[in-house]
């Protein structure tokens, strides 16, 4: 790698023929945008011997698929592995995958299997800094001496910060000239006994004593509120207190670190906590913090994307801190689907309760899609409100 990366080569035409044959075929499935052309495109020039070797490129959190699909078909790569995050990621992969017959893509367990021996890294990045400093860490730990990673985003939403995450672990790192609005960072040359080191020193998942809450918080990088307790996550706590003393099964919906699963089971001994979360690593910390808190057994873990795994009528009691943010883009669109499918996992006479920033106005969205619904109790930032599934 030399320094000074100043590559700038014209796009190609992956989108419009990718979206041509979807026409043809079905639905129009791939989302493509200058990030993902960009990261494409300079993909054999940054290491083209790896997307010639079967198993030698690992995609990570690719949003719709298309990183994937673009180095199987442009750059005739095989035996990719994909890690992604979020279940959404996942199953659009597979939709659009499927739309031009291709099926069966190796999702690693974890990041030795995702990482080993491989050459080159493509990572669509996020605005978490602990994701990509897990990631970097990994990639040097576990890859093949020779690889290299190869970062793309939003030129607005990146930072020099990551340059900084990316030198714990790899030797040079160059940023490439704005293409578009998106630019990329290259790193290779992996500290490997460094890596090797902090991941004695400064493991991931990192664990934490919350003192107020008397427990311990686990956390992977990019995981919503990490170690810490969420503001908004406390001020449901202190009011879901009271919350339907009768219940037997309780719904975490949204866990991130799992701390509202683990208070819930260890002050309701006789309650099943069932945890879900869209994030691989939100699932991933909620069984930690769980399980080092001693409530492992009675706390059910389940990736589901808004609840939609979970079974209809099989809650007495849903808790929610719904998110308003899709990494940098601020939406409600995550919390709508949360309320809505928390009306079907509810029995009748079960009961949501809600925390949100008070500006978003959530009631008449829950009266329409859960049922009467009340306030319990409202601070200056947050409104915790219960809402009661029809009998």
């Amino acid at each position: 790698m030399r320094r000074g990366y100043s590559r700038s080569v014209p796009s190609f035409d992956f989108a419009d023929h990718f979206r041509r044959h979807a026409r043809e075929q079905g639905p129009d499935l791939i989302a493509i945008d200058g990030t993902d052309r960009f990261l494409l495109d300079e993909a054999p020039h940054v290491h083209g011997d790896a997307l010639r070797h079967p198993g030698a490129v690992t995609v990570v959190d690719d949003r719709y698929g298309v990183l994937t699909l673009g180095v199987l078909a442009l750059h005739g790569a095989s035996d990719v592995r994909v890690v992604q995050d979020s279940l959404v990621g996942e199953r659009a992969l597979e939709a659009s995958a499927g739309t031009f017959g291709r099926r069966g893509f190796h999702h690693p367990e974890g990041f030795e299997e995702a990482f080993r021996d491989a050459r080159l890294v493509i990572l669509r990045l996020s605005k978490s800094h602990d994701r990509l400093d897990e990631v970097a860490r990994a990639v040097a730990r576990f890859a093949a001496p020779d690889v290299v990673l190869l970062c793309g985003g939003r030129t607005k939403y990146m930072t020099l910060t990551q340059n900084d995450v990316l030198r714990r672990s790899f030797g040079e790192v160059v940023a490439s000239r704005g293409r578009g609005k998106s630019r990329l960072l290259i790193a290779s040359d992996p500290l490997r006994a460094a890596a090797e080191r902090a991941a004695v020193t400064d493991p991931w998942p990192r664990q934490v004593r919350q003192d107020e809450l008397d427990i311990t918080i686990a956390a992977h990088g990019g995981v919503f509120a990490g170690t810490s307790l969420d503001i908004g996550t406390r001020v449901l706590l202190e009011a879901a207190e009271a919350a339907m003393p009768e219940a037997r099964v309780v719904v975490d919906l949204g866990c991130g670190n799992g701390v509202v699963a683990t208070v819930v089971a260890r002050s309701r001994p006789r309650v099943r906590v069932v945890a879900t979360d869209v994030s691989a690593a939100a699932i991933a910390s909620t069984r930690l913090t769980a399980d080092v808190n001693g409530v492992g057994d009675r706390v059910r873990t389940v990736r589901s994307d808004a609840g939609d795994e979970l079974d209809e009528d099989s809650a007495d009691l849903v808790l929610c801190n719904p998110p308003f943010h899709a990494d940098t883009t601020v939406s409600t669109d995550a919390a709508e689907a949360m309320f809505r499918n928390a009306a079907s996992v509810l029995r009748p006479g079960g009961e949501l309760w809600t925390v949100w920033n008070s500006h978003l106005r959530y009631r008449p969205v829950l009266e329409r899609m859960v049922g009467p619904t009340r306030q319990v109790t409202r601070t200056a930032k947050f409104t915790v409100t219960a809402s009661v599934a029809p009998r």
